[in-house]
């Protein structure tokens, strides 16, 4: 299984282990079995019970087509949607355990799923998937054409301490929260933030603290309040883990 080190803004190396193609084909397949059993349900219900393949007959092709579009369209936008809806993973990659993600550290965005699966419909299409499987197989990262094009790999997290887990801090029922703004920050904003600030605590690196907290202003527009950079920071972790715990 191949390691993917990922560099964030912060200029922090962050290593996650790269989901193998076996990996990626089996999430495929169950995805693949998951929209075969729509269109089944689908052409049963539709098509047979209540007739509508007869009054299709009826109608010129336009129309026919029109139709069957509208009734199989969620199975062409499958993957971009459920990509788009849990960060990174479609029902197959949740079995599997395995996401895709920005190769900047950051959580990608509904472009970078919008372009995947463009280059999925290339991919897939041409030569029954071969492109993409050789793309995959010749890459260090197991990235296909769609992924190198986003700027995404995908990275298991089998046996590896979940985004959730990293993040967890300990805060009693009674806390207080203060900065209401830190959930702009995503989950994988705060794996990073946290990271990052352990690493220049344990080393005494007041200017990557500095630099830290400086960047948590300008993304989310909180102010420090405390005085102290480390206190900030502690206070943002504890905040984004209140809100998120409640929502």
């Amino acid at each position: 299984m191949s390691e993917l080190s990922i560099r964030t803004t912060q200029n922090v190396i962050i290593n996650f282990k790269a989901a193998s193609v076996g990996e990626r084909m089996l999430a495929s397949l169950l995805d693949l079995l998951i929209k075969a059993a729509y269109i089944i349900a689908v052409s049963y219900i539709f098509f047979i019970v209540m007739g509508i393949g007869d009054l299709l007959d009826r109608v010129d092709m336009w129309s026919r087509v029109a139709v069957i579009i509208l009734f199989f369209f969620p199975v062409m936008i499958y993957s971009v949607t459920l990509e788009s809806i849990f960060e990174g993973q479609t029902i197959g990659k949740k079995l599997i355990k395995i996401k895709v993600v920005k190769i900047d550290g950051y959580q990608a965005s509904f472009g970078n799923y919008l372009i995947r699966w463009l280059f999925r419909i290339v991919e897939n299409n041409m030569f029954g998937g071969l492109i993409g499987l050789v793309a995959m197989i010749v890459n260090s990262k197991t990235q296909r054409m769609g992924d190198m094009a986003a700027g995404t790999a995908v990275i298991t997290l089998k046996n590896n301490i979940s985004i959730n887990n990293t993040i967890l801090e300990e805060i009693g029922d009674a806390y207080v929260p203060i900065y209401p703004l830190v959930i702009k920050l995503s989950d994988n904003d705060m794996r990073i933030i946290k990271d990052t600030f352990l690493v220049a605590e344990k080393s005494n690196d007041p200017l990557t603290i500095h630099n830290l907290t400086r960047k948590i202003e300008s993304v989310t527009g909180i102010k420090n309040q405390s005085g102290n950079q480390i206190d900030f920071i502690k206070t943002i972790l504890k905040d984004y883990n209140f809100y998120t715990r409640n929502m």
